[in-house]
């Protein structure tokens, strides 16, 4: 009688790895469902920009790449209180949310970040030619301005500005204090102390906190305890 040769069992490595194929795609369509709920928890709801950590993340990341070009900015919409006593907190809410896009827009096209630092303040990481600074910074005020349209009424929003330029500082100055910088440098600029475009010194970058907040915010007169 003919020998009829023996069937060969599927190799049991082929068996296995093959049943690890779609178990290894979940795990990474899990991981990518976590991220990008992370990515949403991580941006205010109202702007749709990143949070202050998201912030200091990018800066450091370009602090490390990209120094002599990084430039980190605070913006402060002028008037908030005003709009909401006059016209209701959601024209103020509108006015935020206008400005907030704005200043995501133009930092992305900058290959930078904006983040919403709370508030009517707004942080971005930005890299730019140090010659353009002024100039930059000045339009972007300006854009920021436009009018926006809400009901019958035109908000005509305020924005002071003021800048950190990362090379201008000592190379231990970590993103926190360039953004302390930029901070401080706004803060000159709304109080009229300085001009649009004010560059914050190390010494803005190095001032001290009060109770954890900038000299002159609300609440830095109370006393602790």
């Amino acid at each position: 009688m003919p020998v009829v040769p023996a069937l060969r069992q599927p190799s049991r490595t082929l068996v296995i790895a093959a049943a690890a194929v779609p178990l290894a795609l979940a795990v990474l369509a899990d991981d990518v469902r976590v991220r990008r709920r992370l990515q949403t928890a991580r941006r205010d709801p109202l702007t749709g920009l990143a949070d202050r950590a998201a912030l200091m993340d990018h800066t450091t990341r370009l602090s490390a790449t990209h120094r002599e070009q990084l430039h980190v900015l605070v913006a402060d919409a002028d008037g908030l209180k005003t709009v909401n006593d006059s016209l209701g907190h959601a024209a103020g809410d509108l006015l935020i949310a206008a400005i907030g896009r704005r200043f995501g827009a133009w930092a992305e096209a900058r290959g930078g970040l904006a983040a919403r630092l709370g508030g009517d303040e707004f942080g971005a990481a930005v890299l730019l030619p140090a010659t353009a600074t002024v100039r930059e910074v000045t339009a972007l005020r300006d854009q920021l301005a436009q009018p926006i349209p809400c009901g019958t009424e035109l908000l005509r929003p305020a924005v002071s500005i003021g800048t950190a330029r990362a090379a201008d500082l000592p190379d231990a100055a970590d993103a926190s204090r360039i953004l302390r910088g930029a901070d401080m440098a706004m803060y000159r600029v709304k109080n009229g102390q300085a001009r649009c475009g004010y560059v914050a010194t190390r010494h803005d970058a190095y001032t001290p906190a009060v109770h954890g907040r900038r000299p002159g915010r609300p609440g830095t007169h109370l006393p602790v305890g």
